[in-house]
Order: structure tokens, then sequence, then C-alpha cells
């Protein structure tokens, strides 16, 4: 009995740490052709956006210089499977890929451009999941149906959002007041709140509101045309129930990114461009501050 039982042993312990992924199912869902990295044991599949035309200072980049949207996957730890990638988008595309993506269940870590003097802008959106291997997949084909859908309606990159903001500024200070609490300040006609949250710094020193840790929001134009934009200090914990809070109030995300380094807690910002009637866009990101608060 002694050597079948070690044989069993062993032969389990094999099961366990192949990999399970199906390099054709992933394929199949996302609609990619993909290269396996055997290495690495990650399968990586691509959709280089030869379709943006984008010139970079001047120059048409070809998308194998970093235009090239990717999503990776491999064997998870937690979950079967865990998948990480990076959407190559125009700025009309970026939310509603962002809403698919979020939607899909997976998360969204990064905004930025890798760019100057681009042209049109290029954006870049880092994803990140676990779960099972079709769950993942699906979600990365949401965003990629979102993105196509986008640009076969529209071929050419919106400039605007589409809303015209009033040019003199006359916010009500009074109904923002009582959704947001806090002390306000008031110039020319707009409002910004602005609320502190404490950091420390490798060298020991504390950090809070006035040196940057901050989530603030700024009101301009009329109070039922409304433009407001600001910037949410979030934890990394927080990111996610943040971002899909206030993609489901259709406030805009502009940026995800880190201002610091080895600061603890650790802080991710995310900025954010909102339109409408003023008491409306306050309660929305009431809404969100809510989640971080839990």
């Amino acid at each position: 009995m002694k050597p079948t039982t070690m044989l069993f042993t062993f032969v389990t312990c094999i099961t366990f740490t192949a990999s399970a992924l199906d390099n054709t199912k992933i394929e199949q869902i996302t609609g990619l052709k993909g290269t396996l990295n055997e290495a690495e044991k990650v399968f990586k599949v691509t959709y280089p956006r030869g379709d943006l035309g984008v010139a970079v200072d001047k120059w048409n980049i070809p998308a194998f210089m970093g235009l090239t949207t990717w999503a990776a996957f491999t064997d998870g730890n937690a979950s079967a499977t865990m998948v990480m990638g990076d959407f190559v988008l125009m700025q009309d595309e970026v939310n509603p890929v962002m809403s698919s993506l979020l939607e899909s269940g997976l998360s969204v870590t990064a905004l930025h451009n890798h760019f100057f003097f681009d042209e049109p802008k290029a954006y870049f959106m880092h994803i990140a999941g676990e779960g099972s291997l079709e769950q993942l997949a699906k979600g990365v084909r949401a965003g990629l149906d979102k993105m196509k859908e986008i640009r076969a309606s529209s071929p050419q990159p919106a400039k605007s959002f589409g809303n015209a903001i009033p040019d003199k500024n006359s916010i009500t200070a009074a109904p923002l007041l009582a959704v947001l609490g806090g002390k306000p300040q008031e110039k020319e006609g707009m409002v910004k709140f602005t609320i502190g949250r404490i950091a420390k710094m490798s060298c020991g020193c504390e950090i809070g509101k006035e040196m940057g840790v901050n989530t603030w929001a700024a009101f301009a134009g009329t109070d039922d045309n409304a433009v407001v934009d600001g910037d949410f200090a979030c934890l990394e914990g927080e990111l996610q129930g943040v971002l899909r809070t206030l993609r489901a109030g259709g406030i805009h995300i502009v940026a995800i990114h880190h201002h610091m380094t080895m600061e603890n807690p650790r802080y991710i910002f995310l900025h954010y461009w909102g339109l409408g009637k003023a008491a409306e866009l306050a309660s929305k990101l009431k809404t969100a501050l809510d989640v971080q608060a839990k």
C-alpha cells in the first residue's frame, strides 16, 4: 500500500501545478489571436490600434511602437485565472470602455498618457482581474466590443463632451454645502470643497490636506448647467468602488495614477469631470465619498 500512496501524492502535486489555461477558448471569446510564453506560462492576445492614425510630434506612429491593446492571461492563485492588460483608447472611448470593463468584474488600475504632442490624443487604461477564464475573457471582449462600437458609429474621435458651459459662473454654495458639508472656498461664482486625508512618508513626516493628500471638487457654471472637476484620494482598496460609483453616476474619469512614492498608506488619485445640475453632481460625489467611508 505504501508505494501506491506515494505515487498518488506525487501525481496530485503535478496536476495542481500544471497550467489550466485554455488558450483556444481565450482566442474564441476575445476574438483575438494570441501567443504563448511557455517560460512564464502566459497567454497574451493583442489588438494593434492601426485604425487610429495617431501622430506623435507630427510623426505617424505605427501600432508596433506602443499603440497596441493587449490582455495577458495566466493561472491565478485565489482564483483559477488572472488577467492583466492595457487598452489603447481615444478620449471618447475611455469612459464607455471603462464602464464595460467594470461592469464585467474587471478592475481598472491606471489611466494616463504615454506620449506628448500626440494627435489625436491616445490614453492608456490598465486593467487587472482574477476569476474564471471565461469571466475574464468575456470582460476583455466587452471592452473591445465597446471600443469598436464607438469607432464604427463615429470614425473620427470626438473633440468635446458636447456640453456648452456658461461663460459666467454663478454657483450657489448653500445646496452643495448641505450635501458635501465642510467649509468651501468661493471665488467669482465658483465653489470648491477640499477633504483632507493623512499619510506618512518614508522619512516619518506626516502629510495631509495642504500637502496634497486630499479629495476635492470645484464647481463652475450655473446651478442648472454646471461643471465639476476634481480629484479623489483613494486607498488602493477603495479605488474600484469609487470608480464604479462615479461611472454609474455618469461622471467622466480622466486620469488614475499616484502622486507620491513610499507613502503609508498608499494612495491612488483619480481625476474626474462631471456635467449637469450642480446639486445633482454634488449628490453623485457624496455617494462616492460614502463608498470610501465603508
